[in-house]
Parts: C-alpha cells; structure tokens; sequence
C-alpha cells in the first residue's frame, strides 16, 4: 500500500500526464499492429510471392506469441522486476518491428512478427497496471476510461493507418512506424515511471514453470500448424498432419496435467473448477472467434471484389467505430457500479449473430458508406461482449483468483482469434471450391445467358483488336476471372454467415452464467486485477 502511494505520489502534475501518454500511446501500438496488417495482406502476398492462405500467418503468428506470453507477464515482471520487463519488452517491440519491414521471404515476416508479438504482449498487459498505480482508488475510473478508450482506438485506427502506408508507401513502413514510437516511449520509461520498491528483490523466491511454458508453445503451435495446413494437405490423409497433431494433442494434455499438479503453474488452469468462468470461457472463445475473424475477412472482401483501395478499406472500419466509441466509458461506469453483466453479453451476442448474416447480404457494387450499418453493428457487439464478458468471468471467483481469471480470458479471447483466422482460411478455400464447381455447371454452350454474355465480351475484344482468334481466347479468360471473383465473393459472404451460427449455438449457455452484486472491495481489487493482467 505504501509503495502505491509513493508511485502516485511521485506521479503527480507532468509526471503523471507523461505516464498517461506513454502507457496509453504504448497499448494502442501493439493492439494496432494486431490490425495495422489486415489491409496491407495483398500487397504482402504479392510482393513475398505467397497466397492469401499463407499470409495470414503474419496475422497468426502474432496472435499465437500474444497468447503465450498475456498469462505469463505476471510472473515474468515480477521475476525481472515490472519497469525493467516493460522495458525490455519496448525494445525488443521496436527491434521485431524493424526487422518484419526488412523481411525479404514469408517465412521470415512470420518468425519476426512471432518476436513482435512476445514484445507486444507485455504493453498491454504491463501498461495498465502502470497506469493504474500511477493514479489514486477515487481516480481509478477516469484512468480506466482512459485507457479503455486506446484499447478501442487502437484496433480502429490499425486498418486506416496502414491502409494510407500501403496506397502511398511501400507495407514495410507500417512496421517502421513503431521504431521511432518505441525509442521515445522507452525514454520516457526510463525518465519517468517509478520502480517499485520491492522490483526484482525476490527473484530467488520464484520458480519459473520451464516445462509448462514449452509444453504449451508445443501444444498451441502445432495446433495451430493443423489448423492452417489441414484442408490444403487433405487432412489426416497427410502423415504430416497426422504427426502435427498427435504432436498438439500430447502438447495440450502435457500442458494441463502439469499445470494442475506443480505447486508453481505458468498458468492457474484450477481456477476453471468455477462453473461460471469455465463457461464465460466459451463466451469469450467465440467472441474473439468473431472479431478476428471479422476484422480478417472484412479487408480481403471489399479489397478483392468491391475494389477498395486499403486506405478506403481502414477509412470504412474507422468510422463506425468512432460512432460507438462514446458507448465505452459508459459501459465502464455501468459495471463499476455493479450492473449485472448478462444482459450486455445478450445483446452483444445477438448483436453480432445480426451482423454476420447482414454481412452475408452485402453485393460487388457496394461503396464505403455501404458498409458503414454493417461494421456499426460489428462495433456494437464488440463493445457489448468485451468489458461484461470479463465481468462475468471473474464474477465467481475469489478476490486472489481475479488476476489468473483475467489473464486466461485475455488468453483465451485471443486463441480463439488466432483459431478463427486460421479456420476462415479453410472455410474459404472448401467454399469456394465448392461454388466455383456449382457456378462452372452453368459455363456452358447451351445456356443462352452464357452465350450472350460471351458474345457480348468476344464482341467488345473484337472492335478493339479485329482479331477473331485473340477475341475469343481474351473472352473466355475474361469469364475465368469473372468466375474466380465470384467464388471467392460467395465464399467469403459464408464464411460471415458461419460467424453467425457460431453466436446463435452458444446464445443457450447464457442460462448457465451466474453473477453476483461485488461488494466495493471485491470491485476495486477486480479493477486491480484488470490492470495488471489485460
């Protein structure tokens, strides 16, 4: 308690306000760069001479470091002390973010993009809990709201930043932009947040979970590697999936068995005994299921059949999120007052199974304001489902079990992105294999609009070259892109639908959550939690 004090006391007038800008500028970069991507994958994909499919794991490979390294901050910053691990973390943010721009080859953007996010883990997680002790309990909501407002902004503004980079600049530079932040930042780190007093002096005392911590990298890896690589190598038809998975399979029951029997776990997987956060856990799961997933496909969409540029595309995520922007704070101060959660989580979910199957409707000729009600929705769910599902999750646990709680919701949020992303490639691909088999049956002779609408095509070559020959070979090769565009349009407007019934099969479970009222002091040590474990 005393050492709050003295970091609050020490973090006054400037000092406090230099905290506020580099916590807050520090979480918005890394939950920046979790998006900053999505619009800038076909330029990638060109350039490094890789698929759509193989792309997304710079988007993945992200996501799978975050969700290794969230549940660990809390045991590594108070192993290395918390300034230095924030620190440290900065740097190697910044150092990752250099090297992903010079990546020459896929694979070595995704080895570097891995490193980024390991970095980028700890500012979010470590950034908040900074923020808070820089701020007395009284004022707590304000720093709350605060850094609340940089966790919307930065998944916003990622899409619009790199979508300008890439139009005028080349998409290595929406790697660059974080080095110059970083320097700054960890200057400021080093000038102005305080140490705890106790920071690193009982490291001798902490026992680091060595075999949890690789038997989950295993695990989620090789998962992962399933996911992305099973419906392109046809599945357990391939000896190497077969092996990947058996391989994720011991990885997985490796990692559970022994974090339930060490006496020091990497992970506190006890505190799933509480029925409430086990199935909060599946709410979450699906949750982040629906915003990476939607956040992934949504670019590729309107960039590869609307014809958007990647700066229109951010410009069209942009807006409808600053329109619910102000929903946040409010929300904030509903729970802080101890408004039940599950009717946010209700609408969240209904909310975003509403946007899934309107996305499903969207046409070829829509324009960006098309899509503003669209994305308006998405944005809504997420509000709705993000801050109650947390709420909800710590809600029957007891106060010394609120960090692990958070830390694995955090966790499981983004694994369940990471699995979306990779599961949205497959649906994709077997999608649109599908209705490029169903729209060929009608490529035919005999089909009078196809005819017309080859001649029509054959006719306009013709008045331009008077080859009769060339005409028709430039025909039908104008209908095999026509036809590939359309397979992929119908593809990816399942795969929002797919969204949908994913929402609607968990809508039943809410009937099993359980809250109650918090007393104010299982409040503030749940906010506490929150700050040193998002």
């Amino acid at each position: 308690m005393e050492q709050t004090v003295e970091i609050q006391n020490k973090a006054a007038g400037v000092s406090r306000f230099i905290i506020v800008l580099t916590t807050v500028t520090a979480a918005i970069m890394e939950l920046l760069d979790t998006t900053i991507v999505n619009v800038a994958l076909n330029q990638m994909a060109g350039s490094l001479g890789a698929t759509i499919e193989d792309i997304a794991w710079v988007i993945t490979s992200y996501a799978i470091a975050n969700v290794i390294i969230i549940p660990m901050t809390g045991f590594l910053g108070e192993y290395f002390g918390r300034k230095n691990y924030y620190l440290g973390s900065m740097i190697l943010f910044g150092i990752a973010s250099y090297l992903c721009g010079n990546s020459g080859s896929l694979w070595e953007l995704v080895l570097w993009r891995f490193v980024q996010g390991i970095g980028g883990g700890a500012l979010l997680s470590t950034s908040q809990a900074i923020l808070f002790d820089a701020f007395p309990g009284k004022e707590r909501g304000m720093a709350s709201g605060l850094f609340g407002m940089g966790i919307v902004l930065g998944p916003t503004l990622g899409p619009t930043l790199g979508g300008y980079i890439v139009d005028n600049y080349t998409w290595g530079d929406i790697f660059f932009i974080n080095v110059p932040i970083c320097i700054v930042a960890t200057i400021l780190t080093i000038m102005y947040i305080p140490k705890k007093a106790d920071e690193g002096k009982h490291r001798d005392k902490i026992k680091i979970d060595y075999l949890g911590i690789l038997l989950l990298m295993i695990g989620i890896g090789a998962l992962q590697y399933v996911l992305e690589k099973g419906e392109s190598k046809d599945w357990f038809q391939s000896k190497e999936i077969a092996i990947v998975s058996l391989l994720a399979l011991v990885g997985i029951v490796g990692f559970i068995s022994r974090e339930l029997n060490t006496d020091h776990p990497v992970v506190n997987l006890k505190v799933f005994a509480n029925r409430n956060f086990a199935f909060s856990s599946i709410f979450v799961l699906v949750s982040g299921f629906g915003l990476f997933t939607s956040v992934f496909v949504y670019p590729v969409l309107v960039q590869r059949i609307n014809g958007f540029t990647p700066y229109e595309t951010g410009l069209s995520l942009l807006f409808p999120t600053l329109t619910i922007l102000p929903l946040f704070p409010i929300l904030g101060r509903r729970m802080s007052a101890g408004a039940s959660p599950i009717p946010f989580v209700v609408s969240g979910i209904i909310i975003f199974a509403a946007f899934g199957f309107y996305s499903g409707t969207a046409t070829t000729d829509m324009g960006r304001w098309d899509f503003y009600s669209m994305q308006l929705m998405r944005g809504l769910g997420t509000v709705l489902l993000q801050l109650p599902l947390i709420n909800a999750s710590v809600a029957g646990l007891k106060p010394n079990e609120f960090g692990a709680g958070i830390s694995l919701t955090n966790m499981i949020r983004q694994l369940g992105g990471a699995f979306g992303i990779a599961l949205a490639n497959n649906y994709v691909a077997q999608q649109y294999a599908q209705h490029r088999a169903d729209l060929v049956a009608n490529y035919v002779p005999s089909n009078p609009l196809f005819t017309e609408r080859f001649n029509a095509i054959k006719m306009s070559f013709l008045s331009r070259t008077g080859d009769a020959v060339q005409a028709t070979a430039q025909a039908y090769r104008q209908l095999e892109l026509l036809l590939d565009r359309q397979s992929y349009y119908l593809a990816y407007l399942d795969t929002f639908r797919i969204i949908s019934i994913f929402f609607i099969c968990v809508l039943p479970l809410v009937v099993l959550l359980r809250t109650k009222k918090k007393s104010a002091a299982e409040a503030a040590a749940a906010a506490k939690a929150a700050a040193e474990s998002h």
